[in-house]
Formats: structure tokens, C-alpha cells, sequence
């Protein structure tokens, strides 16, 4: 009783019954806010709802997109080098082409032309000018064996898209040189058949109708000079008849050998003239 008397005693128990109480509501506390940690950590794992999960995403998308990208540009430089490579091969083969290869675009103008079409044609840069600049008045034949202005052909091909081909067509340089062109227009196509223009081959035949025309006139004079020959051996069979008539042994055996040598030679100069008639017909 005295105990329960002292002032001193009485605090010290409310201290301690204070002390206690605070204990226990901080344990109950820890283990509420402990229970709460655990179950943010469970729905953060396990919910998609949650704001982690469309962070995590963010950042694989990004990752995703910036592989792709590197995917992109690794296939861009791979088709740069490819085309660089075949635009190279392409350059290369035009530039060795012994015939002339020109480039109209679908204005008709000269986009491209190789070493050898310049130096058919007669020009140092035909870039840039189109077909009636380039070929003038040049007239040829054509597949139907008509005369066709190869200017018109090339300008046909571009607005129809269809072929074109002249050959012997007179062509006269700027510098005056008189030359023989064999021309042949076709049209070019994109990869997803769009009409990009038209390629114009061409060949310089010149020396070809140099060697066809002295052909033909040594053909001539042999057609002459054999039909002469003709004339004179039927004038000496003619002389060798004549002979044979005389009276003479000797004259008679002499005139017989000139009239079967005569004979001969006059069918193989009748043969000869009927072979070129024959060429000439077919020709």
C-alpha cells in the first residue's frame, strides 16, 4: 500500500505501462507497413496493370525499333554498294561498246551516250539535245523496206513504246562527213514497267557500203569486160567457120582447133553472165 502511496513509484509504473503501449502500436505499425511493402511488390510482379509494366515495354520497344534501324541501314549501304557496283559495270561495258548506245529520256532529249556514239555521230557532248538536233534530215530504210526519218522513229518509240530499226540510213556529220548509219531504237522500262525512254543503238556501216558498192561495180565490169570477151570470141568463131570453108588441109585442121577452143570459152563466158543475171535478180 505504501508502495502504491508513492508519487515516485506511480510514475515510474506509468512510464513503463506508457513505454509498453508504445511498443506494441510501433510493432503493429512495422508489420502493417511490412504487409502493405509485400503486397505492392506481389501486384508490381505479377500485374500488368501496374505502372512498371509499360516502362519495361517502353524500353523493349525502343530496343526492338533501334535494331531495326540498324538492320535498315546495313541493307541501305548494301544496296548503295550494289548499285555503285553495278552502275560501274554498266559505265564500263557501255564505254568499250564499239557501237554507239544513246539515252532519250520521255522529253526526247539525250540523257546518256557512250564514247562511241559521239564519235559516230560527230559530237562532243550530244547531252541534252534531242533527236531532231541529233540526226537532222537522216533517212533510212526500214523493217517494210520505206524510207523512215530516224528523228520520227526515235519520237514514235517514246510516245508508243514500240520498236524501231533503220538501216542504211545517210547520215552527214557536223564536220561534213558523209557516213552509214544502221539505227535501232527500243524502249526502256523501270522495274515496275513504268516507260523511262528509249535506247538508240548505232552502228557505223560505212566501210560495209564502201566494200557492197565497189563489189557491185567490179561485178559490173566483169559483166562488161565478159560480154566484150563474148562479142570478140563469137567474131573469131565466126573467122575460124570462114576458115574451115577453105580449100587448105592445114587451114581446115587449124580453123576446127580456133572454132573448139572458141566454143569453150563461149560457154564459160555464157555461164559466167548467167550467174551474175541470176545474183543480180536476187540481190
Amino acid at each position: 500500500m505504501r508502495l502504491l502511496a508513492n508519487p515516485l513509484f506511480l510514475r515510474m509504473a506509468a512510464v513503463a505501462m506508457a513505454a509498453g503501449l508504445a511498443f506494441v502500436i510501433g510493432l503493429f505499425v512495422i508489420r502493417q507497413m511490412r504487409r502493405n511493402v509485400q503486397q505492392e511488390a506481389a501486384l508490381g510482379e505479377g500485374d500488368p496493370s501496374t505502372g512498371s509494366f509499360p516502362l519495361h515495354t517502353y524500353h523493349a520497344v525502343i530496343q526492338q525499333l533501334k535494331q531495326q534501324k540498324h538492320e535498315l541501314l546495313t541493307l541501305q549501304q548494301a544496296e548503295r554498294r550494289r548499285a555503285k557496283t553495278s552502275e560501274n559495270i554498266s559505265g564500263a561495258v557501255l564505254s568499250n561498246l564499239s557501237s554507239g548506245v544513246l539515252f532519250f529520256n520521255t522529253a526526247g532529249l539525250v540523257r546518256q551516250a557512250n564514247a562511241a556514239a559521239k564519235n559516230i555521230l560527230g559530237f562532243q557532248s550530244p547531252i541534252g539535245m534531242n533527236a531532231r538536233e541529233l540526226f537532222r534530215d537522216t533517212s533510212g530504210h526500214g523493217r517494210s523496206s520505206l524510207t523512215v526519218n530516224v528523228a520520227d522513229g526515235i519520237a514514235a518509240t517514246i510516245k508508243s513504246a514500240s520498236s524501231f530499226g533503220a538501216s542504211d540510213a545517210e547520215y552527214v556529220t557536223p564536220a561534213g562527213e558523209d557516213r552509214v548509219l544502221q539505227v535501232t531504237v527500243s524502249p526502256v522500262y523501270a522495274a515496275n514497267a513504268e516507260l523511262l525512254g528509249a535506247a538508240c543503238l548505232v552502228n557505223d556501216q560505212t566501210e560495209i557500203a564502201h566494200m557492197r558498192r565497189e563489189q557491185e561495180l567490179h561485178g559490173e565490169m566483169s559483166a562488161e569486160m565478159a560480154l566484150e570477151l563474148r562479142n570478140s570470141v563469137a567474131l573469131i568463131s565466126q573467122y575460124a567457120r570462114d576458115l574451115a570453108s577453105s580449100k587448105v588441109p592445114e587451114a581446115n585442121r587449124v580453123a576446127a582447133d580456133i572454132a573448139r577452143e572458141a566454143e569453150h570459152l563461149e560457154k564459160s563466158i555464157g555461164g559466167f553472165l548467167a550467174a551474175r543475171r541470176n545474183a543480180a535478180a536476187n540481190a
